[in-house]
């Protein structure tokens, strides 16, 4: 609210206007210590020197980025996600679902209203990209969220189920005879939570490096991997580190830290990815029909990110500049 009132010192108190970059970061540190032994002031000098000090960006920047956010005061821009902010979590999501497994690239992250939306979401933009069509099989790594079995039984999508069935007689894994199941080429899509819901286990190293090793010989394998447990497994790897081009992460916040109610969550897919490949060597009506279905968003929509598509679709296209969180979220 300080920085809101320098916009206009005329004005009477409590009106204000947009946060002035110049200068942000020595008001913030003289605000830290003029409230060193306020509730939480603490926290917020802590988060910014983990900012500059070990991510290496710009404090001034992170600081103008979370006071306009929390004020309110425009829509969220970039829509997808605030750019530092996207950066912050991204470091997170490297430390908790890549850990110190090999990763080569960089992904990219839409901020969504938990794994609820990211699910919605991602059924409704592989379907209208033509992803995945009526008729086609998917396979579900069983036993798993029920929404998982529902969405693709509606109207909506009527996609084919085909189970792949975790063995609890093996600590709830999955044979290789389950997983071969994914070699065949009418299976476009594998969806699986994990770890698991409700046996709570993650997949075994072993079933990781054999689902790796399909995925080699079936390229095309579109992959979601729903690992909003994750956290709760130590040193975790997700598929997603496994086989980072063919699959799309979701991971919610609200799970580990206790607070479904913020609806918190994120979308990940890596830069170098087959959904835009895919999307890219559809047939020329279809990448026509598409281009002019996000043409109002960008004058080159053939170039469109399959995850810019996402955030675009989840808000009927025309309202794509309302996508993203709010900053206090």
């Amino acid at each position: 609210m300080r920085e809101s009132e320098r916009s206009f010192s005329y004005m009477p108190e409590g009106v204000g206007g947009f946060p002035r970059r110049e200068g942000i970061e020595e008001r913030f540190n003289q605000f830290a210590r003029e409230f060193a032994d306020t509730p939480g002031v603490k926290f917020l000098a802590g988060a910014v020197s983990y900012v500059r000090d070990q991510l290496g960006l710009s404090a001034g920047d992170f600081l103008y980025e979370m006071c306009e956010g929390i004020l309110a005061c425009n829509y969220p821009v970039p829509d997808r996600m605030l750019k530092l902010s996207e950066i912050v979590v991204g470091q997170y999501i490297r430390k908790e679902m890549i850990g110190n497994h090999p990763f080569i690239g960089e992904f990219d992250l839409f901020a969504v209203e938990g794994g609820t939306a990211a699910m919605t979401y991602l059924f409704n933009t592989i379907r209208e990209n033509h992803l995945l069509k009526a008729g086609d099989t998917i396979a579900l790594g069983m036993p798993i969220f029920t929404p998982y079995i529902e969405i693709p039984e509606l109207n909506d999508y009527q996609l084919v189920e085909l189970s792949v069935n975790a063995d609890p007689e093996s600590r709830w894994q999955y044979s290789k005879k389950e997983l071969d199941k994914l070699r065949d080429p009418k299976v476009k899509a594998f969806f699986l939570v994990n770890p698991s819901n409700p046996p709570s286990v993650r997949m075994s190293e072993e079933s990781l490096e054999y689902l790796a090793s399909i995925v080699k010989e079936r390229p095309d394998l579109i992959i979601l991997t729903d690992d909003v447990y994750g956290t709760f497994a130590d040193n975790f790897v997700s598929l997603f580190a496994m086989c980072p081009k063919n699959t799309i992460l979701v991971y919610s916040f609200s799970k580990y830290f206790g607070a479904t109610g913020w609806r918190l969550g994120v979308i990940a897919t890596h830069r170098d990815n087959i959904f835009d490949l895919q999307i890219g060597k559809l047939p020329d009506a279809q990448r026509q029909q598409l281009n002019k279905r996000y043409s109002s968003i960008t004058t080159e929509p053939e170039k469109l990110k399959f995850i810019d598509r996402l955030v675009a679709d989840s808000r009927t296209v025309a309202l794509n500049h309302t996508a993203g969180l709010s900053t206090p979220q």
